[in-house]
């Protein structure tokens, strides 16, 4: 069987903290610069990091994530994020070997290097050691043979003497150095409560430090023997991901016209917005993918700046983000706040994760929200993170009862009640409990949930739109 030959490198640590985000992205930018088309990809449920290589590469960060997506889905979402590219690079999650608690490999950077056959570099913290560095790798290197590491980039190198002892180290090792980035001044990129502070929050600060990582990367490494390690691999054998062809599985499951047929009074595609900006930076690119292949016309609008939605609204998605850092501002803008409850009170298909849903709820630390929900919302010094397994406990517009999803968690905040008297869904693991709130076309909930995993919550939500289109076409007509 024919396959498709994507150059492709996996960059991957022992342990979160060494370094994997400041290379892969420095040389996702330097290849960039260089001239070359750079797919980026992320391993994991993370959705801070993927906009910065976004803004390395000028291409959407893709999340590959197996315990969200299943590990049958990721050589497929990885082709058809890298499709046209000259080169893809693959950042790991924490350390290479861990995976999702209690799952083995599952969802860990080795397997998804395993799924991709690519190559995987080594970044090691070396600011507390010489020698030992060789030991270090050793053992990377030997834990499991179908993982090929096959180079390493030495990081927080202190001086040309403390290169030389670990390079030294590194020769009886077996495998090559490809790079040394000294310990001096490292790129700004600052942090708060969840990560990272996302690109859109400092896009010129931000390009300035994706600028300084490029330099960096480009000054201590092999560029063109990372280059010509990441062509020497071999095809792979799968089938891209096609969103046309997921959105199309069940088109007509709903309505009949789920695909954005002109209903009987010619109403069209239906237009769903999508939140953005600075409070509402979290979204996997193939979800507007998705609803556009299922027949929608996605409009992005911002909740920071714009009093209205998009004329012609008839769903509404509203995901992640930091909506707790914008409350003040958020809830000084009253006439939107205003607009989103008036088109929840419709029925309107609307469905929130995370950040949305405190968006939805009455208020966040006070701060008046849009009060679709009679729920309130405050920050708390405790992280919740972890991944979910979830059923719909009842039919609604996201999901059919009965539906299972694989989820994650991320948040500081809490709401008050958790769910409401329809939960969006029942937890099954880790702990049974049920969360989040259905009412009427509302479905929200703190679960981030990847739609390339169960494409019917797409194809449903743009199928709730599409009759609203069409039963309001229809009044109008009479």
């Amino acid at each position: 069987m024919s396959g498709t030959t994507i150059p492709r490198l996996v960059i991957a640590a022992p342990s979160s903290g060494a370094g994997k985000t400041t290379v892969a992205t420095g040389l996702m930018a330097a290849f960039a610069e260089a001239g070359l088309l750079v797919s980026p990809h992320k391993v994991g449920p993370d959705y801070i990091d993927p906009g910065y290589h976004a803004l390395a590469t000028g291409r959407p960060g893709r999340n590959l994530d197996a315990y969200l997506c299943g590990p049958g889905r990721i050589a497929p979402l990885f082709l058809h994020g890298a499709a046209g590219a000259d080169l893809a690079v693959v950042e790991g999650v924490m350390g290479l070997f861990d995976g999702a608690s209690g799952q083995g490999e599952l969802s860990s950077t080795a397997q998804v290097a395993k799924l991709l056959r690519a190559p995987v570099v080594l970044v090691v913290d070396a600011s507390s050691q010489s020698r030992s560095v060789a030991a270090l790798v050793h053992g990377f290197a030997s834990w499991d043979p179908q993982v090929r590491l096959a180079g390493v980039i030495l990081n927080k190198v202190g001086s040309d003497r403390h290169e030389e002892l670990l390079r030294d180290a590194m020769d009886s090792s077996g495998v090559p150095v490809l790079g040394a980035l000294r310990r001096g001044e490292q790129a700004r990129t600052p942090s708060r409560h969840l990560g990272l502070v996302p690109v859109a929050e400092r896009r010129a600060e931000a390009l300035e430090s994706v600028r300084a990582l490029a330099a960096r990367v480009r000054a201590g490494c092999d560029l063109d023997a990372l280059l010509a390690l990441a062509r020497a691999v071999p095809e792979l054998t799968e089938q891209a991901w096609d969103p046309a062809a997921e959105a199309a599985g069940a088109a007509a499951d709903e309505s009949g016209a789920a695909d954005g047929s002109t209903g009987p009074a010619g109403a069209g595609k239906p237009l769903i917005a999508v939140a953005g900006g600075a409070a509402f930076t979290f979204s996997y690119a193939e979800h507007a993918e998705l609803l556009t292949a299922a027949g929608a016309e996605v409009v992005p609008f911002d909740p920071l700046r714009d009093e209205r939605l998009p004329a012609g609204t008839r769903g509404l998605v509203i995901g992640g983000g930091f909506p707790e850092v914008y409350a003040p501002e958020l809830s000084a803008n009253a006439p939107l706040r205003a607009a989103v409850a008036e088109l929840a009170a419709t029925g309107a298909p609307v469905t929130a994760e995370c950040a949305g849903l405190l968006y939805l709820s009455r208020s966040i630390d006070g701060k008046p929200m849009c009060g679709v929900l009679p729920a309130d919302a405050r920050m708390t010094e405790r992280l919740t993170l972890g991944y979910r397994e979830a059923v719909a406990t009842a039919d609604n517009v996201l999901a059919a009862a009965g539906t299972r999803v694989r989820g994650h968690e991320f948040h500081r905040t809490v709401l008050e009640p958790g769910a409401g008297p329809s939960p969006a869904w029942g937890l099954t693991y880790p702990q049974r409990r049920v969360e989040g709130y259905v009412s009427g076309g509302v479905h929200a909930s703190y679960l981030h949930v990847h739609w390339a995993a169960e494409p019917s919550l797409a194809r449903r939500l743009v199928a709730s739109a599409a009759r609203g289109a069409r039963a309001e076409a229809v009044g109008g007509a009479r």
